[in-house]
């Protein structure tokens, strides 16, 4: 019987192409776009500009310190994800760019994340600086006068941007699809 060495390989490149590149379905929606490089301050007081983390992955979420449940949930997920990490998280930063530049000042800031972690990063400017941020993010927040102790709460969208090593607004996670343990699937993904 006489073997056909090209037939052989023929059929290896086809097995190889149908079930060895099966492509990566990620968790979050799709985006690929350049991410905006926005420049806010940090709570030490230095200007940080995003593409400072290039060469890691970014995760950023929009919201207040005095939110009562959305960024507190959120901020809790985003600790378990950096947690979970391990070594990794060398690789990966987390930044909270407040909505609420009125009373979130850098100590106010810097207390709230500590509670999540301390690694996380907090960003802040004037309103006019965060509205141009939120805009080129899809972000929307507006003040709304309560009855509530804090005196008014602000409403805001709560997706979770990433933004891969290259700078590309890779994904968003929109609150629906927050869910840890696949965020995690997806960034290792890409690390």
């Amino acid at each position: 019987m006489e073997r056909h060495p090209k037939y052989l390989t023929l059929f290896l490149l086809l097995f190889i192409t149908i079930y060895g590149c099966k492509s990566y379905e990620f968790y979050g929606t799709l985006f690929e776009k350049p991410a905006y490089n926005f420049t806010l301050k940090d709570t030490n007081g230095k200007e940080v500009k995003l593409s400072d983390f290039r060469g890691n992955i970014v995760l950023i979420f929009f919201g207040y310190t005095h939110c009562p449940d959305v960024c507190p949930t959120a901020l809790n997920k985003l600790a378990k994800i950096y947690e979970d990490l391990g070594e990794e998280r060398k690789k990966v930063k987390v930044i909270f760019i407040t909505v609420d530049p009125e009373r979130d000042k850098p100590e106010v800031i810097k207390e709230y994340l500590s509670f999540f972690n301390k690694d996380f990063i907090g960003l802040y400017g004037t309103e006019e600086e965060i509205k141009k941020v939120a805009k080129e993010y899809m972000v929307f927040f507006r003040k709304t006068e309560t009855d509530s102790k804090a005196g008014y709460l602000v409403d805001h969208s709560d997706p979770i941007f990433l933004i891969d090593q290259k700078g590309i607004l890779k994904l968003i996670y929109t609150h629906r699809k927050q869910d840890p343990d696949k965020i995690l699937e997806d960034i290792r993904h890409l690390l």
